[in-house]
């Protein structure tokens, strides 16, 4: 039974930092590429970037999406006391 609600905890815990990051994602893709031409990016040594556009926006939205990912984990991981976090087993 604990194991239940351990597996449902969990679930529950990544789903309300995976959905709002999703979103945020989004939205800081639009006020990015809001700004920001991708056909116009290039590397950091000059040359063009040669990816199509979706491409380029794919990518971004993912990597948006970890890293806002990442520091809602992050502060999950902080707002649980010490016994919370010791008190888990992973299997």
């Amino acid at each position: 039974m604990a194991a239940v609600a351990s597996t449902r905890r969990f679930r529950s815990t990544a789903m309300a930092v995976l959905w709002p990051s999703f979103l945020m994602a989004g939205v800081l893709e639009m006020l990015v590429f809001s700004v920001v031409d991708p056909g116009q990016l290039h590397w950091f040594g000059g040359a063009a970037i040669e990816s199509s556009a979706t491409t380029v926006y794919s990518v971004a939205f993912i990597v948006f999406w970890i890293v806002i990912s990442a520091a809602g984990v992050m502060t999950q991981l902080l707002t649980e006391t010490a016994t919370e976090i010791n008190s888990r087993t992973f299997r």
